[in-house]
């Protein structure tokens, strides 16, 4: 969830407004796949509610994504098939924002493509820094001014409680609507 709030609070409510009028909301069976290894993506994915599990066939179960992660986010940045499968684990729910329609508000509006590229860069340095601390490569941190890798910078505290907010909104709200 930590990552989402670092997305949500970056953007602004304007923006998460735009992303519930030009999304939707889609139910998902258990089993049900939303994304395909090597396949093209169309979609931006939140996950509002429920699991799902990342795959590969060499790697049944990289991660689980629950309740406020971004799903297709690698895929959206580089426009690069998915090198990952994603399907639901449990009964989800996910806010679905067609790749087409963000890349055309990123085109006209340049203070959402500012916002949004700001907020993706954060959520993707956040899953690098919790993949290589995983794997055991983190680097030992002898300064004690450094912040750990668990702690918030004050820039991104003071948006969190807004950042919670703006998720409860898309979870409560009819998208496309």
């Amino acid at each position: 969830m930590k990552k989402t709030l670092y997305f949500l609070g970056i953007l602004d409510d304007h923006d998460i407004e735009w992303m519930i009028r030009n999304g939707r909301k889609m139910t998902l069976a258990p089993g049900a796949q939303i994304i395909e290894q090597g396949k093209p993506t169309d979609s931006l994915y939140f996950v509002l509610d429920g699991a799902l599990v990342v795959h590969t066939p060499q790697a049944p179960r990289i991660a689980v994504l629950k309740a406020g992660e971004v799903v297709g986010e690698v895929s959206f940045v580089d426009s690069r098939p998915p090198s990952a499968s994603v399907r639901a684990e449990t009964p989800s729910v996910v806010g679905v924002i067609p790749r087409h329609l963000i890349a055309k508000k990123l085109q006209e509006d340049v203070g959402f493509s500012a916002r949004f590229y700001r907020a993706m860069a954060v959520f993707l340095a956040d899953r690098l820094r919790m993949t290589t601390g995983s794997l055991g490569t983190r680097a030992p941190q002898l300064d004690e001014s450094i912040e750990d890798t668990d702690e918030l910078g004050a820039h991104l505290m003071a948006s969190l409680s807004m950042a919670g907010l703006r998720f409860a909104e898309m979870q409560r709200r009819s998208w496309g609507a």
